[in-house]
C-alpha cells in the first residue's frame, strides 16, 4: 500500500482574529503601479525615419507677366505656345495651300483676278460689313429687314477690341478708318435697338407711340 504523504497547510493570513498583524505574516507584495502613471517608453530615433519628410513651402518658378494676365482674364490655363518652327511648318503649309486654292479658283474662272492680300484696312471693313448685315442694313426695299442683336454687338466689340490693342501703333489714316467705322457701328446699333423698342411698344398700345406707318417694315429679331 502506497505511503500517504503528508499535508502541511500555512496560513498566509496577515492579520489575526483581533484585527492586529500576525508578527509571522508574509511581507505584503507591493501593488502593481496603475498604467496611467507608467512611464511610456521612447520609441527608437529609427522609427520616425521614412521616405516622408515635411518640407517648406517649394519654390515655383515664375510664370512670364504675360502669360499670368492671359491665365487672370481667361480664368483657365492655356496650352504651350506652339515652336517656331512649328509655327514656321504651318505657316508654309497654309500658303501653299492657300496658292493651290486661288489656281484652282482662277482654273475654273477665266479672267477672274487674284483675291487681293488681307491688310489692316480690309480687316476693319470686313468686320464693318459683317456688322451692317447683322443689323439689317442690306435687306432689299420693301422687305422687313432681319436683325441678328447678338451677332451685331459682337461684331462691334471685336472692332472696339482691335481699336484698343492697336492704339499707338496705326498710321493717321489707319486710326481714322477704324474710329469712323466703330462710331457708325455703334450708332447704328442704337438705331436699330431704339427702333425695336418704338415698334415693341406700338404694338403694346403704350400712349404716345402709335403704330408704325402704314406700308413701312420695322426690323424683325432674328435671334
Amino acid at each position: 500500500m502506497a505511503e500517504i504523504k503528508e499535508f502541511v497547510v500555512n496560513d498566509r493570513r496577515k492579520f489575526t482574529a483581533e484585527g492586529d498583524i500576525r508578527p509571522d505574516a508574509p511581507p505584503s507584495e507591493p501593488k502593481p503601479a496603475r498604467p496611467e502613471t507608467l512611464e511610456k517608453p521612447k520609441p527608437p530615433q529609427d522609427a520616425y525615419d521614412s521616405s516622408a519628410r515635411l518640407t517648406g513651402p517649394q519654390a515655383v518658378p515664375d510664370k512670364p507677366a504675360a502669360e499670368e494676365a492671359a491665365d487672370v482674364e481667361t480664368g483657365e490655363e492655356l496650352p504651350p505656345a506652339p515652336t517656331a518652327e512649328q509655327s514656321e511648318q504651318a505657316a508654309r503649309a497654309y500658303n501653299a495651300t492657300v496658292e493651290r486654292l486661288d489656281t484652282a479658283i482662277r482654273a475654273t474662272n477665266p479672267g477672274m483676278d487674284r483675291l487681293p492680300e488681307m491688310t489692316f484696312d480690309r480687316l476693319v471693313q470686313s468686320i464693318y460689313m459683317q456688322a451692317i448685315i447683322q443689323l439689317g442694313g442690306t435687306a432689299e426695299p420693301g422687305q422687313t429687314p432681319q436683325v441678328d442683336l447678338l451677332g451685331a454687338r459682337q461684331s462691334v466689340d471685336m472692332l472696339a477690341v482691335v481699336a484698343e490693342k492697336t492704339r499707338g501703333n496705326l498710321s493717321e489714316a489707319e486710326d481714322k478708318l477704324v474710329r469712323s467705322a466703330l462710331f457708325e457701328m455703334q450708332m447704328g446699333f442704337l438705331e436699330i435697338t431704339q427702333a425695336l423698342s418704338r415698334q415693341a411698344a406700338g404694338r403694346q398700345g403704350a400712349p404716345g407711340t402709335g403704330m408704325p406707318p402704314s406700308g413701312q417694315n420695322g426690323p424683325s429679331i432674328v435671334r
